[in-house]
Parts: C-alpha cells; structure tokens; sequence
C-alpha cells in the first residue's frame, strides 16, 4: 500500500509513521524537511511546502497514493487545495480532525460520532467543523473519498498532557511538583477525560488505510480509560515522586488572566468528555488501547529524565501560575473574612 502523510513527524503522526512502515506500508512524509530528526526510519521524504499549492502540484502530478492523509490542515482554504490536488489520485484521503468539534456544553455523554458539532468557544474547532463540512459535501456531491478522523487529548513520551500545563516546555509542570510549588487544576478536578497515547491511536488510524467502509465517514479514536483531572495529576505526581500540592481554580478565573486559554478550558478540557469507541472497533475489530496512562506518563518522565537538556522551564508559565494562585488567595481570605 502506498501512503503519502502530509506532516508526518509530529506528536501523534510520528507514531503512526512508525506502525505504519512495521507493517509494510510504502509511506512518503511530504512536509518541509525542519525535522528531518523526527522522521520514521523506513519512511521516504518529499520535501515541499503544501502551502505552496502550484509548486506542490508539479511536485505530485506523476504520483499516485492508495491513501493521502493530512495532518497539518487547518482550513477550508487548506482542505479546498487538497480536494485539488487529490481527487482522481488518491483512494482515500484522510483528513485529521478533533474530537473538540463535539458541541460544547455537551448535553449528554458518552459521545458518539453522531453527537452534534458545535464549539462557540474555540476558533480552532470551528475552523475543523467547517472542513468537515466541506469535505463531506465533496464526498457526497462528487465522490471525493474522505474518511475524517478525530482525535482527543493525544500524547508520547514527549508530552507531559495535564489540563493546566506550558504548551512549548511541559517538563515545568513536573519541575513545580518537584519542587513542592502547588499546581492548579481547572474547575474541582472531579471533570472525566480520556488521554490516548499515541502508539495506541496510530493501531487504529492504521487499521482504517484502505478500509472501504470507512469511506465517507468520521470516527474518533481514543482510550476506553476514563480518569478525572485531579486522578491524572496524582498519576503524574506519583511517576516524577512527589506529591501534588493542588490548587482548585475556576476555568473562568484563569481565563481572566489568561484569555488564549478559553478555547483549550472551557471549550474544551474543563467540560467531562468520555467517547464511545463502539465505531472505530466496528470498523477496525482489532483495535484496543493497551497503554494506561499510569504507564505512558512514566515513559514521559523517564524521557525528560534521560537528558537534562530536556528539562527547560517555561518561566512565563510558571509566572502566570503564581500570579493566578495570589489572586485566588486573597479572594478566598477576603471571602472568609
């Protein structure tokens, strides 16, 4: 099977380039070639810039893949260059979603593919939706074979995934508990979500390359392992040895003093998720997550471990956590009186 990735050498599509060649796939990342480091052995490289759509298309005009699957489009206009580029050349095309597209505040669980799209509070996610949309539309009016795929909150050994974290030097979130400073965990650290390690998402996504029954469809692939904020904190506690001091902080109040967050809190990671994976086991009987998350965070703490070069700290962070506790302590004292 020949398979071009779009990307290919990210968190969660390095570990499917990886699956993907130890099962025989014929894989070629096409992306710019900045982290050629991060390339699955095995895999061959196109360098190109998908953006530039011209260039792009003189690149593959005598190229064609039993499936394309793109990890980096973020837009119509991106979706809108594929559809271009691959109809006619490709018997399946695999567009990378996210399980944030559900409707957010959802008014039930546990979520099912067919659990409405909606998420007033995250750009990122409507964008998705609205590729969705239009990749379903060229599905319907045209034939054009896409199969959406949605992940959730995904990670390796590279990622230390905590509701509350540094999004560029996740290693400060460890560092804090180390060193005995407390941690803030949105809401009351009762919220249910599911982390999926991405060895175990790429046995899923893998099993759905060429599968016809995938064609027109969105699934989502995710862990069946449900634990709450204030669980997966003590879990990453208890693989760095030390202790949590947590501090419960409303999503709201955070928000206050950092408005970038409102997508990532309250569209999404401060609401309880829990998926149904009943449709990527229909459609791939041999899919099952085996990687708990007690046993992927300490992989993560290992790796950070292994190099101290690793170890950066994202000092803003750890400024705006400090600022948020002394504001939220002289609310309660003012409070308590």
């Amino acid at each position: 099977m020949k398979v071009l990735f779009i990307g290919g050498t990210g968190t969660i599509s390095g570990a499917v380039s990886e699956l993907a060649v130890a099962r025989g796939v014929d894989l070629y990342l096409l992306n710019r070639g900045n982290r050629s480091e991060f390339l699955a052995p095995g895999a061959k490289n196109i360098k190109g810039d998908i953006r530039n759509v011209d260039a792009i298309s003189g690149l593959l005009k005598d190229r064609r893949f039993d499936v394309v699957v793109d990890w980096v489009a973020f837009t119509r206009e991106h979706v809108e260059a594929d559809v271009r580029l691959f109809a006619g050349k490709t018997g399946q095309y695999v567009f990378i979603s996210s399980a944030s597209v559900y409707q957010k505040p959802l008014e039930h669980y546990p979520v099912t593919e067919s659990t409405p799209l909606g998420n007033p509070y995250a750009e990122y996610s409507r964008n998705k939706i609205i590729c969705e949309e239009y990749l379903m539309s060229q599905h319907q009016g045209r034939g054009f074979p896409v199969t959406i795929v949605r992940p959730s909150y995904t990670y390796n050994r590279t990622r230390i995934p905590h509701i509350f974290n540094s999004k560029s030097r996740e290693y400060s979130l460890v560092e804090r508990m180390r060193k005995g400073k407390r941690i803030i965990v949105p809401g009351d650290g009762t919220s249910l979500w599911t982390l999926t390690h991405a060895a175990d998402f790429a046995k899923g996504i893998v099993g759905l390359f060429g599968n016809a029954k995938a064609t027109g469809n969105a699934v989502h692939i995710t862990s069946d392992e449900v634990l709450s904020w204030d669980q997966i904190t003590r879990l990453i506690g208890k693989a760095c040895g030390a202790e949590p001091r947590v501090a419960h902080v409303s999503s709201e109040f955070i928000c206050a003093f950092a408005p970038g967050l409102v997508g990532s809190l309250i569209g999404d990671k401060s609401v309880s998720v829990v998926l149904d994976n009943s449709k990527i086991k229909r459609l791939v009987p041999e899919y099952v997550a085996t990687i708990p998350f007690s046993e992927g965070i300490e992989q993560s703490v290992q790796w950070y471990d292994a190099d101290p070069k690793r170890r950066v700290i994202d000092e803003e962070y750890n400024s705006l956590v400090d600022q948020i506790l002394s504001a939220h302590d002289a609310g309660m004292a003012m409070a308590k009186g």
